[in-house]
């Protein structure tokens, strides 16, 4: 019981750490000109109005707040496919998380153009950080959760 408990906060730990990585990468992006879209226009600019949404500090608080929404697919991601071997299933993870906000939930937020009115530059530059934090927490939850059942087996066998 304990080594689970201790793999589902290295889970948590993993979503959390990851989505301020690569939400970090995604704001540098921003700022570059590499995307239209930055981290306050989803999660700031959707609750609050003011000059200060458009600003650094509206960006760092966005991210400590992605650091915990990134909690959530790291948990589903434990729950439902932790088992998984490889790259590829974080990779289509990513792929689909990525559809939420940008397809499924993007009439909510208003400061977000729809996926047809975004530039490529967007689109792809959003898609890739999606799938590096699918990839980032399935490789790392995977690996954690094989790596355990070694551990048990070679104990059993001692």
């Amino acid at each position: 019981m304990e080594q689970k408990l201790t793999l589902i906060l290295k889970s948590l730990v993993t979503g959390f750490i990851g989505a301020i990585i690569f939400g970090a990468l995604g704001t540098i992006a921003y700022y570059l000109n590499f995307s239209e879209v930055s981290h306050a226009t989803f999660i700031i600019r959707s609750i609050f109005d003011g000059e200060w949404t458009t600003g650094i500090l509206a960006e760092l608080i966005s991210l400590m707040v992605l650091g915990f929404i990134g909690v959530i697919p790291a948990l589903i991601y434990y729950l439902v496919l932790k088992r998984s071997n490889g790259v590829t299933p974080g990779l289509l993870y990513g792929m689909v998380l990525w559809a939420i906000p940008f397809i499924l939930l993007n009439p909510l937020f208003e400061y977000v153009p729809s996926l047809y009115s975004m530039d490529s530059d967007t689109i792809v530059t959003t898609v890739c950080q999606f799938i590096l934090y699918g990839v980032f927490v399935g490789y790392t939850i995977s690996y954690e959760y094989h790596g355990e059942r070694i551990e048990q087996k070679i104990s059993q066998n001692s």
